[in-house]
């Protein structure tokens, strides 16, 4: 079947739009095309066995037997009909149509069912029938010749596919959450698979495919073709996971019509109900919501980390709440094949982030701990900067990440960087955020997915290349070179101290002078202090007051809160003042605490002295409070300094600009 064809049924099926215009809001469409095409396809694909299953069920409804093993058995698919009605049957008596559709849909089996119940199929065909438009409706697409002889299940896939995506178009404000566009997900898809092309070719090979955030299912769809492309008798079993219920129908809806296993895609919240609990994958993809959080499974989420640690999903760390990203990563990472003795096994992985998952959060926060777990195990392949304004509800700037626990020997203890953000063209029309398209070389356009792929493919080799076109495109660097020491940088407390409206204030706000009996009469005795009230060193100024409370006839307090709280009322800060000690070492000022963040592997104390000994002499490193984390500021490493025009050319073009608009004005005044 060629592509015309499936653009001619794929119209076919749009075409009652037509009827729905007026009733329906545009972006409602869908809602009500898609389940008919499934409940279309699934009609057609039963029809062969349509008597049989019928008779089948009679048979063990008379016997009170639950049939299901032996009707999914007779129907030859792993779904059925018991019921002896058919849509061209409901469509000719447009009286009973709505409550013999509600009998048909209600006699398929429940795993067919229940993807007509996400649709919230019984609520449209109420709405169609109060339009008086269902039996209208039900004879377009009876009018639809889906028969797998005629369709197969891979051209069937092309046809509803088409539909999810003008469905997608048709509702911009929902697009970019659950559909990514075509071309991200085919170069996604090329980065993923494309180092493994040698052993997928081999015959019999199966392959297993994820995607935990599946949404409508193109990224599934895409990994399949891929690996059929390179071996059509490859076998590839594709799974996923949903938590909109629509998506999940639509995603569910597109496996059926394809063949494949539709109990593969599971419903719910990957993190709290993990619909892939213990089970391994060969390849793993995602496009998981930017920026989202997380609170909703908040406890779930803590419980897991705190009390499975390294043998749950989320042991490394846990990131802030509004930003669920880096869970999905984990999640995803808790599913590889482990790599066998003889370097068998494995997995891939390939997640589309924003900018956040790279810097976020500092040394010891959960995202960097994350960065580093991952870093550390030698995982990160490679991340991809992309165009902005890719995505239909979004126009930020984001990245492949490409991960895997197989690398090969060039690749092993490092990651590569490459920057493809000027690969785009611009679209004749924007949809939604998106404005940019990468081009894949038909239509005269530029071939940037095979472009990106191949550079991809030669990265380590290009980097090491000053004289490769791309070099400048390419970065590679070791692990390590993405963490840095954070060190805490002191510098001693020096006071001066002394007696003035201002301290005296102080003190008497003081809770711990408060709290002393004979507190007015000690500070009415600092007031009437005479003489020097200003002192250079704490012992000098602690003799003096002592003295003055002796002198007003009131005791001296004693004890460490008392010598606490005068010293933080009367003493002042001050570069020349005297050196605070405690147990014989320099008190540290809070206030003047400076951190730096030092390359790891380089000695703590030879950059104290290179970089801040120079500048403050009497500086230490608080090595207690030293954390080492991770981040990849891809941008800073490909940034090109462009230095500002010469002012004589700004100038210049001002002036250029003066004339220009001197000359329309003498237009409009002729």
């Amino acid at each position: 079947m060629n592509s015309s064809k499936h653009t001619e049924l794929a119209n076919h099926a749009w075409s009652v739009a037509d009827l729905l215009r007026g009733d329906y809001k545009q972006s409602d469409y869908g809602k009500v095309i898609l389940p008919f095409t499934v409940l279309r396809r699934l009609e057609c694909v039963l029809e062969p066995t349509r008597e049989k299953v019928a008779e089948t069920a009679a048979l063990y409804e008379s016997q009170e037997i639950d049939g299901d093993y032996f009707l999914r058995k007779a129907s030859g698919h792993s779904f059925y009909n018991k019921s002896a009605l058919t849509l061209k049957m409901i469509a000719a008596d447009p009286q009973n149509a709505a409550k013999n559709l509600q009998v048909y849909v209600g006699s398929f089996s429940e795993n067919a069912t229940e993807v007509l119940d996400k649709y919230e199929f019984a609520q449209q065909i109420k709405k169609l029938d109060s339009a008086n438009l269902l039996y209208q409706v039900i004879g377009k697409f009876t009018d639809l010749d889906l028969r797998p002889e005629v369709v197969s299940n891979h051209n069937m896939g092309y046809i509803f596919e088409e539909l999810i995506r003008r469905f997608a178009e048709q509702s911009n404000e929902t697009a970019g959450e659950h559909f990514t566009p075509r071309e991200v997900i085919r170069l996604m898809v090329n980065l993923l698979i494309a180092p493994d092309g040698d052993a997928l070719s081999l015959p019999g090979v199966v392959r297993t495919v994820m995607d935990p955030a599946c949404g409508t299912g193109g990224m599934l769809s895409a990994a399949e073709e891929h690996i059929k492309a390179l071996n059509p008798d490859a076998t590839v079993e594709v799974y996923g996971q949903e938590l909109n219920p629509e998506s999940w129908a639509i995603c569910r809806s597109d496996l059926m019509i394809k063949g494949q296993d539709p109990e593969n895609i599971a419903f719910g919240n990957s993190f709290s109900d993990d619909g892939h609990a213990r089970e391994r994958f060969d390849y793993l993809l995602a496009n998981p919501p930017f920026g989202v959080e997380w609170k909703k499974v908040k406890e779930d989420v803590e419980y897991e980390h705190t009390n499975l640690g390294d043998s749950g999903r989320f042991g490394a760390g846990l990131p802030r709440i509004n930003d669920g990203s880096l869970l999905f990563l984990q999640h995803m990472i808790s599913k590889m094949k482990p790599v066998d003795a003889k370097g068998g096994g494995g997995s891939r992985i390939a997640i589309v982030f924003n900018g956040s998952p790279l810097f976020t959060g500092a040394a010891g926060s959960g995202e960097s701990e994350i960065r580093r777990w991952i870093l550390e195990n030698d995982w990160l392949e490679a991340i991809v900067a992309l165009p902005d304004q890719l995505f239909y509800n979004t126009g930020i700037s984001t990245y492949f990440w490409i991960l895997t626990n197989r690398k090969d020997a060039q690749h092993k203890g490092k990651v590569v960087l490459l920057d493809a953000r000027d690969q785009w063209v611009k679209m004749r029309k924007s949809l939604g955020d998106k404005r940019k398209e990468l081009g894949d070389g038909s239509g005269g356009r530029p071939n940037h997915i095979g472009d990106i792929t191949r550079l991809y493919g030669e990265a380590v080799a290009a980097a090491a290349d000053a004289e490769h076109p791309l070099h400048g495109k390419v970065k590679v660097f070791e692990n390590s070179a993405f963490g840095y020491q954070r060190i805490t940088v002191e510098r001693p407390l020096k006071l001066r101290f002394e007696v003035t409206e201002e301290t005296l204030a102080a003190l008497e706000a003081s809770k711990v002078i408060q709290k002393l009996p004979n507190a007015p009469a000690l500070v009415d005795a600092f007031r009437a202090m005479e003489g020097p009230r200003s002192w250079a060193t704490k012992s000098e100024a602690w003799v003096a007051l002592e003295d003055a409370a002796v002198a007003a006839g009131t005791t001296w307090p004693t004890g460490a809160p008392f010598n606490k709280a005068l010293r933080e009322a009367v003493g002042v800060r001050d570069p020349g003042g005297e050196v605070q000690m405690v147990k014989g070492q320099k008190e540290p000022d809070s206030e003047l605490r400076d951190y730096e963040n030092v390359p790891l592997g380089e000695d703590v104390e030879e950059y104290l002295k290179r970089e801040v000994h120079p500048h403050v002499p009497d500086t230490w490193i608080d090595h207690t409070k030293t954390k080492v984390g991770y981040e990849i500021p891809v941008t800073r490493y490909f940034y090109v300094y462009k230095p500002p025009r010469p002012l004589t050319e700004i100038d210049a073009e001002l002036r250029a600009l003066e004339v220009e608009i001197q000359g329309l004005l003498g237009e409009v005044t002729e």
